[in-house]
């Protein structure tokens, strides 16, 4: 399919992820995938914010409003609340997570997994796998949208990770 991976490789497509177990046999399957020089522990706050906004084109799917480019003091996300907002409206439900490793939520019949792999010198993989079933004449669509979405939205996520402080590792 086109638009189907974009920066992983097979073994991380190979992985594990939770939304697997809420759509086992999709019909459209995605994987993204970036390395964020910052630890889990770092990057894992500003993911949980993607309960607050999209984070990815922000013109598009956020009606022009600004993902926060802060922390924001949030409590630990917690199954059954908002996975995002966009358009100033709720949406979707988490589903399943552990904290500083995975974070799984659903949104129009989608079910999304990011997943974080720590990497020597405090780097993190941030892999994101999406399921859905599309019809077949909506499927190529679907994946290039996704595609150009949560490309924007997983390089967003690394570049404000990168710039936060780190913690002292002493």
């Amino acid at each position: 399919m086109i638009g189907a991976r974009w920066g992983v490789t097979d073994s991380e497509t190979a992985l594990e992820y939770q939304c697997d177990a809420f759509l086992p046999a999709p019909t459209l399957q995605v994987w993204r995938g970036v390395t964020v020089h910052a630890p889990p522990q770092v990057l894992w706050p500003w993911l949980t914010q993607v309960r607050l906004a999209p984070y990815s084109y922000d013109w598009i799917d956020n009606l022009g409003r600004r993902s926060p480019r802060t922390l924001l003091d949030l409590p630990e996300p917690t199954v059954g609340e908002r996975y995002t907002t966009a358009g100033r409206r709720e949406m979707g439900r988490i589903v399943s997570l552990e904290p500083q490793r995975q974070l799984t939520g659903t949104i129009l019949g989608a079910f999304m997994s990011y997943l974080l792999v720590p990497g020597g010198h405090q780097t993190t993989r941030l892999l994101l796998k999406v399921v859905m079933n599309p019809s077949r004449v909506l499927a190529p669509a679907l994946s290039v949208g996704d595609l150009v979405m949560a490309r924007r939205q997983l390089l967003n996520f690394k570049e404000l990770a990168e710039q936060a402080p780190r913690p002292n590792t002493q």
